[in-house]
């Protein structure tokens, strides 16, 4: 019993079943509804802690370690799974993973106290963990890093509204003849500076966050979330060597931009969609090669 992920993954596969599988609907909603009072809340979190009675068994350990670890294991998640029901918005994506990311550790922290042998100086000095590390900081960049530089470089080339341009030069010009006709003797000048203040200078700063939001229906914030799926498909297919697939990520995405790209009419609209794509691959594919070359990874 020295193998710190022989004692992790079956606590893990325990804890999957008890919360995914053998928790009914009805036992969230009661939770949610009574909290503390729900008879559910203590069922589930009973049943958290028998469960690991299994792999205890299987991995020989002792009596007495087994029932320290049926009752921590039960505690801690009858503590976890409160405060996440009694917190404002918990069924939150965010309190999801930290609820899971709660549970994961407790586990790991009792895996670390039962295996024999195991120092986080062991961890560190494993010859897999600096490929680990890389990986993870992979992901991590292609991630909300890659968003910022994304947004940054797409700043430089805001969405026109053709129509618009068109409808704002002829305002201004109506407005320049009224002006005109009505006060014949002032000054020339100053009523086109006052007319191009107010009329043309909005049009050519178009913002792409404002013409998107005017022109464009769909869900919020989807188009980010497709990024970073993206990235994620584009970056793992990399790090196995698999660049064929890549390019099928990609022809996938393509096909369904066509028919979008296809019926706009504004031109910067689809440069703009372009631009974004390619920039998402590209510093996608550049990071996953790196990596991949790290790692010693062949192409296939």
């Amino acid at each position: 019993m020295t193998d710190f992920f022989g004692v992790l993954i079956p606590f893990l596969l325990i804890h999957i079943i008890c919360d995914f599988y053998l928790q009914p609907d009805s036992w969230i909603e009661a939770k949610k509804a009574h909290t503390y009072r729900s008879s559910k809340l203590y069922f589930h979190s009973l049943l958290h802690g028998v469960g690991l009675i299994l792999p205890a068994l299987v991995l020989n350990i002792d009596w007495r370690s087994t029932v320290c670890l049926v009752a921590i294991v039960a505690v801690t998640h009858f503590v976890i799974d409160l405060w996440k029901v009694t917190t404002p918005k918990g069924d939150n994506l965010a309190y999801f993973v930290i609820d899971q990311a709660l549970h994961v550790l407790v586990l790991a922290a009792i895996a670390f106290h039962v295996t024999d042998g195991v120092s986080i100086d062991a961890v560190l000095q494993h010859e897999h963990f600096s490929d680990g590390v890389l990986v993870v900081c992979a992901y991590l960049l292609i991630l909300k890093p890659t968003s910022i530089v994304i947004s940054a470089v797409l700043s430089k080339y805001p969405i026109v509204n053709q129509a618009n341009v068109t409808e704002a030069k002829t305002v201004a010009g109506a407005d320049t003849q009224a002006e005109t006709d009505t006060q014949a003797g002032a000054d020339t000048q100053t009523i086109t500076q006052t007319i191009t203040n107010s009329a043309v200078a909005p049009v050519t700063s178009v913002s792409p966050i404002s013409d998107r939001a005017s022109n464009i229906s769909g869900l919020v914030a989807g188009g980010e979330l497709i990024g970073y799926l993206e990235r994620l498909l584009i970056l793992t297919f990399a790090l196995v060597g698999s660049y064929a697939a890549v390019g099928v990520v990609l022809a996938a995405k393509s096909i369904f931009r066509f028919g979008e790209l296809n019926q706009s009419a504004n031109r910067s609209m689809t440069e703009y969609v372009l631009i974004g794509s390619l920039l998402s691959v590209v510093i996608t594919t550049l990071i996953g090669a790196i990596v991949s070359l790290g790692l010693g990874v062949k192409l296939k």
